[in-house]
């Protein structure tokens, strides 16, 4: 999918773009270009609808001086001449905020990389035997069962940094992905299962993501009537798809510092303070084998590193962008703040404060998925929600349905609920009785920067069925 020097022509243009801020008195720039090409094929219906292909790109601008900054995105280096004009503009109206001034360069170790030939090699046709390959498996699986939705997708990127400080990154990249939504519709019932998965190397033909979608289409058929559950709080496992929807609303915000220096983050004013169970921990790492967000440098042009944000339960560092950090000290809201390496950014968009790939670990046993059902006498296994985004990421407060959910009686799953409520507090729950299943491999979200198992939460959550 690349064409070769890809990563030159990015680089070339990024160096264009630079000395046109250069030209134009610019004090402090950075510029970041990025250029993907990928093919897609969509399923409907239980066929193939739709395969399609292309590329995307451009470069994204930040010009800083005198602690204001302006940003603009740029096509190809030909616009760069009229995009700095027209940035400097705004610039000159932009809000100033001590301190803030673009990072120096340093030396930084690199990272493995993320690029994989067999990826970039495949073609549409290969694509669409994938989608034949899936279709095909599921049909065998189940006489009734059909992939309703999904589709595969297969990407390349070339991608380069460069600063008027002298920072200079360059890459080349791939990326797969699978989604399928399986349904059974027989005798007057729909169910269905939706599962994903992706990663920077070759998926197989037909990942187990497929399985499980088919595996949750079916296990949910046949709801049973529930007349004895316990009222209140109860034992609730969630599988790593729930959690990981509530988990990515709630605690990247959490740590999130101009959150925390704003009052706007549930653990505000807890730094050092525990507020989680003790034998949990919390790692953010930029650097991780085969993480979705694994970098040399973050959005600003700072090195990235492995960060523990929770030890042992206790709150011990947040996240900074360069500009999130010099506001909040400069607003007065913290007395000191810097980088941490935490900057996402697009070529549409400027750097702003975030996570890399955020990994939840305990020191406690941590049993199989099975054997969390064991440990349950009277409760609910939940293995996805809806309305996950209308958490309160200040509070915790989450409040969601799932029609995919079963009930748990005596170590034993009982049945299916057609539908429930879920309702708790996340924070409270993360501080409560927690067990931590043995843990999975990378997740299949978007982005899949999130690296969770299923978690029992014992006595901490509601569940009403309807």
């Amino acid at each position: 999918m690349l064409v070769d020097g890809a990563v030159e022509r990015v680089e070339e243009a990024c160096r264009a773009i630079g000395a046109a801020c250069t030209r134009a008195g610019v004090a402090q720039w950075d510029v970041l270009g990025s250029q993907t090409y990928g093919t897609e094929v969509d399923i409907e219906a239980g066929r193939i609808s739709l395969v399609g292909g292309g590329g995307e790109g451009g470069f994204g601008l930040r010009l800083v001086q005198d602690g204001r900054f302006a940003f603009a995105r740029v096509v190809d280096a030909s616009g760069a001449e009229r995009a700095v004009q027209e940035a400097m503009s705004i610039l000159r109206r932009s809000p100033s905020v001590d301190g803030f001034e673009l990072p120096a360069a340093t030396q930084v170790s690199s990272t493995p990389s993320s690029f994989d030939r067999r990826v970039d090699d495949l073609t549409a046709d290969d694509l669409m035997q994938r989608a034949d390959a899936v279709l095909a498996h599921v049909a065998s699986e189940h006489p009734d069962a059909v992939v309703t939705g999904g589709g595969i997708s297969a990407s390349s990127s070339a991608t380069a940094f460069l600063s008027s400080e002298g920072i200079e990154r360059s890459a080349a990249s791939t990326s797969m992905g699978l989604g399928v939504q399986v349904t059974i519709d027989h005798d007057d019932q729909l169910t269905s299962g939706w599962e994903g998965t992706s990663d920077d190397g070759l998926l197989p033909h037909v990942p187990d993501c497929v399985d499980l979608a088919l595996r949750w289409a079916t296990c949910t058929r046949n709801p049973i009537e529930v007349t004895n559950a316990r009222s209140g709080r109860q034992d609730v496992i969630l599988s790593d798809g729930a959690f990981g929807s509530l988990f990515g609303m709630i605690v990247p915000r959490a740590i999130n510092g101009p959150r925390l220096a704003r009052n706007e983050s549930l653990w505000s004013g807890r730094l050092g303070e525990r507020v989680m169970a003790d034998h949990l921990s919390i790692v953010d790492d930029g650097r991780l084998a085969g993480g979705a967000t694994t970098a040399s440098i973050d959005g600003d042009g700072v090195p990235t590193s492995t960060r523990t944000i929770v030890d042992g339960g206790r709150f011990v560092a947040a996240n900074w962008s360069v500009r999130g950090a010099a506001k909040a000290v400069a607003d007065g809201q913290i007395e000191h703040a810097e980088s941490t390496g935490s900057a996402s950014r697009s070529v549409g968009s400027p750097p702003s404060t975030s996570t890399r790939d955020l990994v939840l670990t305990s020191t406690a046993a941590r049993p199989s998925p099975e054997a969390l059902v064991q440990q349950v006498e009277d409760g609910w296994l939940v293995h996805d929600v809806m309305g996950a985004h209308t958490a309160n990421p200040t509070t915790g407060d989450f409040s969601v349905t799932t029609s995919s959910v079963l009930r748990i009686v005596d170590g034993e799953i009982v049945g299916a609920v057609r539908q429930a409520g879920l309702t708790g507090n996340l924070a409270e729950a993360l501080g409560g009785d927690v067990v931590l299943a043995a843990a999975p491999g990378r997740d299949g979200r978007p982005g899949g920067s999130l690296h969770l198992a299923d978690v029992l939460f014992r006595g901490s959550l509601g569940v009403n069925p309807a």
